[in-house]
């Protein structure tokens, strides 16, 4: 068996890293130790702990059961003025009695909610501050008025309740405990039985318990003698069912300290009668904070725990540091060169082996770089190449055409029509010839209005045509030359087949929706089909319009070559409902050149 066990730690040894086989056996002999006397002090640990918090909690709640005491004393007071020194000198039917006991509920109105004296036929006899009982109410059904009845030697204290038998002035209910007793009254000469209710406002109850401090995950709660709820920290919670309390147990507790499971919680229960009630005041104390109230002893386990842990780490970090240490820092270096940063200098140290393998990583780092940064030069020349083959597909068509409208108008004698084609031609290409892909919003509306200028001159005012686009949205930057294919399709699909009384229109637009700007070119010609519309879209082709001009999906394209994937062209159309072209792009300035112009 011995040298079973021996190969097994022979081969244990051959099979793990030289850091593992220093590690490992020193921390278990710290663990075992450790263990050891953590367990061996455990015990006293504990069992000093609860007789200290139970000792500690008894005494506390001996003063709450003192203010306890002392409070429900001032309500036995109450009752017992009401009763020796009112109802023992005078005759109920005498003004006086009324007099003397409102004096006295004045007196205590802090703590009294009712005083009220009642016949044995559940009528109100005197009350204050309400003399009247409700008429569906039923006095004589009430817990506290059968608890009197029944057993006329003692004073009764009832649950807390909310006390709704009387009319009050202001309408409102409060929680009480009722004390109560049998009284014999004089009536117009005549002894008679009767029944004296003191109602307790239960805030005083209340706030005496919630004052006292037990700990911070410690609380107290109140129960009567067959173990119901008077006072809990958690009442709601508990009458609601989200909570549950250990009372139907702790009930038949003798006065001392228990050590209780409850819901798999060890707890210490500390149980204390309070006088004149059989009540009983319950505080409970999670043994974790018992635990953790008793600080030396924790201090002593902590202090000797890190001791150990010390010499452990002294010992392996001597031993072990001159070979994992290089490693650690090479491996740190690979591992912010996985996160993305290729600036990452690699820690190059240690012995031979380790300083071959850390210029082996820096020669691939350096190799990564210039590989990358040639993918970049390509990729950027490529995107280059793409816009400008994009921007180079105007189609001299339509060029040929307005000069052959020229050509017309000037043999015709229209002299005056020809200059304004001219004039706007000549714009139009001094615009468009501009060597930059970003342009201000400015210029682009620009050349769409000659565009159309001309377009509506060699159509004969077949349309008409409106640019609306507020000033600071002139200053934005948007890709060069997208509107006129927009509104070529406008004119060759919309507008060519109308007549000139048919109000055909054209509206451009320029705006800022949220974060985007927003150019639109719209028309209220025949409209789109949803096939044609994806069909323009969704086609791999640069999508041409009829008189070959760059087409729709040029533009398309060339917005998300530049802004990206998420911006780009908006068809919204249907048939004999006109059609609108909308492009997205973010929102950009647009950079100054010297001289203050826009560029």
């Amino acid at each position: 068996m011995i040298r079973r066990q021996i190969t097994r730690w022979t081969n244990w040894m051959d099979n793990n890293k030289l850091q593992t086989i220093i590690m490992v056996p020193f921390t278990l002999i710290g663990v075992c130790a450790i263990m050891i006397l953590a367990f061996g002090l455990y015990v006293r640990f504990t069992n000093t702990a609860k007789e200290m918090v139970t000792e500690k909690n008894i005494q506390i709640m001996e003063q709450t059961n003192q203010a306890m005491n002392n409070y429900l004393k001032e309500m036995m007071q109450v009752s017992d003025s009401v009763y020796y020194h009112i109802l023992k000198q005078e005759d109920v039917s005498n003004a006086d009695v009324g007099e003397s006991i409102e004096l006295l509920y004045n007196a205590n109105q802090d703590k009294v909610v009712n005083i009220a004296l009642f016949d044995m036929k559940g009528k109100v006899v005197y009350g204050v501050p309400s003399s009247t009982a409700k008429k569906n109410s039923s006095p004589r059904k009430e817990e506290w008025y059968l608890d009197a009845a029944s057993n006329i030697e003692n004073l009764h204290f009832s649950l807390p309740y909310v006390q709704n038998i009387f009319d009050t002035p202001d309408a409102s209910y409060r929680w009480v405990v009722s004390l109560s007793r049998y009284v014999e009254l004089e009536h117009e000469g005549k002894v008679e039985d009767g029944i004296l209710l003191v109602d307790m406002n239960f805030s005083g109850i209340e706030q005496i318990l919630k004052n006292v401090n037990l700990g911070s995950l410690a609380y107290l709660y109140l129960m009567d003698q067959n173990g119901e709820i008077i006072y809990h920290p958690r009442q709601q919670l508990l009458y609601s069912g989200l909570a549950k309390e250990d009372n139907r147990h702790i009930k038949d507790f003798e006065d001392g300290g228990y050590v209780v499971e409850f819901q798999g919680e060890q707890r210490l229960n500390t149980v204390k009668t309070v006088g004149y009630t059989g009540w009983k005041l319950v505080a409970v104390v999670p043994m974790e904070e018992v635990v953790s109230s008793y600080q030396d002893l924790r201090y002593y386990i902590l202090i000797l725990s890190i001791c150990l842990i010390i010499v452990l780490i002294w010992v392996s970090t001597v031993v072990s540091e001159k070979l994992t240490v290089p490693i650690e820092r090479l491996e740190d270096s690979v591992e912010s060169l996985e996160a993305g940063n290729l600036e990452t200098e690699i820690a190059i140290s240690g012995s031979e082996e380790i300083r071959h393998l850390g210029k082996s990583v820096q020669s691939m780092v350096n190799q990564m770089k210039r590989l990358m940064e040639e993918i970049v030069m390509e990729q950027e020349l490529k995107r280059r190449t793409e816009f400008e083959a994009l921007e180079t597909q105007i189609n001299p068509h339509f060029l040929y055409n307005t000069l052959d409208s020229i050509v017309w108008m000037i043999e015709n004698g229209k002299n005056e029509g020809a200059v304004k084609m001219v004039t706007s031609l000549a714009r139009l290409f001094r615009i468009s010839i501009r060597g930059k892909s970003i342009v201000p919003v400015r210029d682009e509306l620009a050349h769409a209005e000659y565009y159309l200028a001309i377009q509506n001159v060699r159509y004969k005012n077949k349309f008409a045509y409106f640019v609306e686009a507020a000033e600071d949205v002139k200053d934005y930057a948007t890709v060069k030359l997208i509107l006129q294919p927009m509104i070529e399709n406008s004119i060759n699909h919309g507008m060519a087949h109308m007549e000139k009384d048919d109000g055909g229109e054209i509206i451009v637009r320029a705006y800022i929706d949220k974060d985007n700007l927003i150019m639109e070119v719209e028309d209220n010609g025949c409209g789109m089909t949803p096939e044609r519309i994806s069909q323009v879209l969704n086609s791999g082709e640069y999508v041409r319009s009829k008189a070959g001009g760059i087409g729709v999906g040029n533009v398309n394209e060339r917005i998300r070559l530049h802004f990206g994937k998420e911006y780009g062209v908006e068809i919204i159309s249907e048939p004999d409902e006109g059609t609108i072209m909308r492009m997205r792009m973010p929102i950009q300035k647009t950079e100054k050149k010297e001289g203050g112009r826009r560029v």
